[in-house]
């Protein structure tokens, strides 16, 4: 079972009236087309003939169930124009999944058909709001929620699908061969941009020890009976056998692998459609030798496949199809697989029609907001909520900077990063540009003004958040105002000194060749300048030659230090000269040889 919302909250919720107002638990059919990472607002509709309550005979027209008003139209039985059905449990029971009926021509155009969105719900809710029907004076409001149906914990989605080669059972085959076909465009590019992760499954069977080495088990099975396949044909003396199409799921498994060692693993989308067309049953070319044209046509090294397969005859376990059959068992909330088609996201299995667009809906849901690929930003799978009135977020319609986000399952008011500047608030009423490049946005919404050519601004990049005057200036960094240092006594208050006020800052003149020094607030003549700098050089060059020296000096005693402590090693090895003279000959003539003692 799967519920239409796997969070705290439930999956339907009633909105009125307002004595049924609550939440409630719903099991998503295994058909028709859920509107996974959406919700639907509808008026509820109970048939009143009782006949037709179980809506096992046709209705009257085409839409015997429209509603009066403009919302959706949600039946509670399986058909009848309407845009939702909801099933009511008949017994007081867990809930459980609705499946499609058996194959049939009848069933199979029937279940073709459905395109609505179905739910399972329990009796008790069920017969709450069919006693409010009948009634008749009051409307049912319903609202069906998918957008928590599958769980979106981070920006890349994992999903798996379990399949068969085998193409002639019927309309489940057909199903999973069409969808392979018209799904592999969007599977190969969300896995190209590293958005997901996809893994192909195979089911196998065992064949009881006993039967090992009966006929029926040698023709489906592999391995000594481990990995068995139901005969395509149910015909063990004709046709392909159940042991050929185990060999091909291995295979299409092993594809996998060694195209995703190259980092190529959509390739396998390739393999499954390119093999279904070439090499099918029905065109009796489903044979080894075409699923190695096959293989060659794609570049795929054909030696690695086939080590990757090992021996199907050798009485040993097989690596990869025994990781299948450990994987068939259920796990998290998902149950074992038993049926094929069968699409899991996100540990979720995937409830109703294997349709291409409804399988990218919930594959999209399966996306932590703001995290979505374009691909599900599309047109054609949600509606741009940031379109209307910029999603309710906050706007900077001046610089063209908006909060709104779209996403998915709707929007989200988060604020920006634009070229390289980060917004800061609620998303919502305010975003404030922060940081380093804030003030090449509006100035950081601080003060500036620009005088004579020269620009004033009270936002510095060496400063993360705030507004704060620059020297010269008095005020709050949204406005300042310009300082009168004059005036108010703050420079130029030496002897003989004439103050002339400027925007943002002054002009100290001296009288005479005298030069004024600000940080002093002094004037010193212009001669003495030159003299104290001169002085200065003097005074440097003196501590230059002093350093020098003392360096010359360091190295001397340094290296008489070193070559007295040698000579003091070398004396307690080496005699000296003047030591043992006496002792030392010399044979400069004598050539080398070799003695010898007897």
């Amino acid at each position: 079972m799967v519920s239409l919302s796997e969070s705290d909250e439930d999956g339907i919720s009633v909105l009125s009236p307002q004595s049924l107002r609550s939440k409630h638990d719903a099991a998503i059919g295994n058909f028709g087309l859920p509107d996974y990472g959406g919700s639907m607002v509808g008026t509820v509709v109970y048939p009143k003939k009782p006949a037709s309550t179980y809506g096992c005979s046709p209705f009257d027209g085409d839409r015997p169930f429209k509603s009066d008003g403009s919302r959706p139209t949600i039946l509670v039985l399986d058909r009848g124009g309407a845009a939702a059905l909801i099933v009511v449990d008949s017994i007081d029971e867990p809930l459980i999944t609705m499946d499609s009926p058996e194959a049939s021509t009848t069933a199979d155009d029937f279940i073709e058909k459905l395109t609505i969105p179905s739910a399972f719900v329990h009796l008790s809710f069920g017969q709450s709001i069919k006693d409010a029907l009948l009634k008749g004076d009051q409307e049912v409001l319903l609202k069906l929620d998918w957008s928590e149906s599958v769980p979106h914990p981070d920006q890349r989605v994992e999903y798996e699908l379990w399949t068969n080669s085998n193409d002639e059972c019927g309309a489940r085959c057909d199903e999973q061969m069409n969808f392979i076909k018209n799904f592999k465009g969007h599977a190969q590019i969300l896995e190209r941009g590293g958005y997901t992760m996809f893994t192909p499954h195979y089911i196998t069977w065992y064949c009881p020890k006993p039967f090992v080495f009966s006929e029926q088990c040698k023709s489906q099975c592999i391995n000594h009976g481990r990995y068995c396949a139901p005969d395509p044909e149910q015909d063990f003396g004709e046709g392909y056998s159940g042991k050929q199409v185990v060999l091909e799921n291995l295979r299409q498994l092993c594809v996998h692998r060694v195209a995703n060692e190259t980092n190529r693993s959509w390739v396998w989308w390739d393999y499954v459609t390119d093999f279904h067309i070439r090499c099918n049953m029905k065109k009796q070319k489903y044979s080894i030798q075409c699923a190695e044209d096959v293989i060659k046509s794609l570049g795929l090294p054909s030696d690695k496949i086939q080590k990757c397969m090992g021996d199907p005859e050798a009485d040993v376990e097989n690596e990869v199809l025994k990781l299948e059959q450990d994987s068939q068992v259920g796990r998290g909330s998902r149950g074992d697989v038993t049926i094929l088609p069968t699409l899991v996201v996100n540990n979720v299995q995937y409830r109703g029609k294997l349709e291409r667009t409804a399988v990218l809906r919930a594959i999209c849901s399966g996306f932590k907001e703001t995290t979505d690929p374009p691909i599900c930003l599309s047109g054609d799978l949600e509606t741009n909520e940031c379109l209307e009135r910029n999603g309710g977020c906050w706007v900077d319609s001046e610089h063209g900077i908006s909060a709104c986000k779209d996403t998915f399952r709707g929007r989200v008011c988060e604020c920006p990063s634009v070229n390289g500047v980060q917004y800061q608030g609620d998303g919502y009423t305010f975003c404030k540009a922060v940081g380093p490049g804030r003030c090449t946005v509006d100035n950081g919404g601080c003060w500036s003004d620009i005088r004579d050519g020269k620009r004033f601004s009270a936002c510095s990049v060496n400063n993360i958040t705030g507004c704060s005057c620059p020297k010269g200036f008095r005020g709050d960094g949204h406005t300042c105002n310009d300082i009168n240092e004059c005036k108010e006594g703050l420079a130029c208050q030496c002897d003989g000194c004439t103050c002339k006020n400027t925007y943002g800052g002054y002009d100290c003149k001296c009288k005479g060749d005298k030069i004024y020094i600000a940080d002093q607030d002094e004037c010193i003549e212009r001669k003495a300048s030159k003299y104290a700098w001169f002085i200065s050089l003097v005074v440097l060059g003196v501590v230059a030659s002093a350093g020098l020296a003392g360096y010359i000096f360091y190295r001397y005693r340094l290296r008489a230090y070193m070559d007295s402590e040698i000579m003091a090693i070398m004396s307690q090895y080496m005699p000296l000269d003047n030591q043992n003279q006496s002792q030392v000959v010399v044979h400069e003539t004598e050539p080398l040889h070799h003695t010898s003692t007897v």
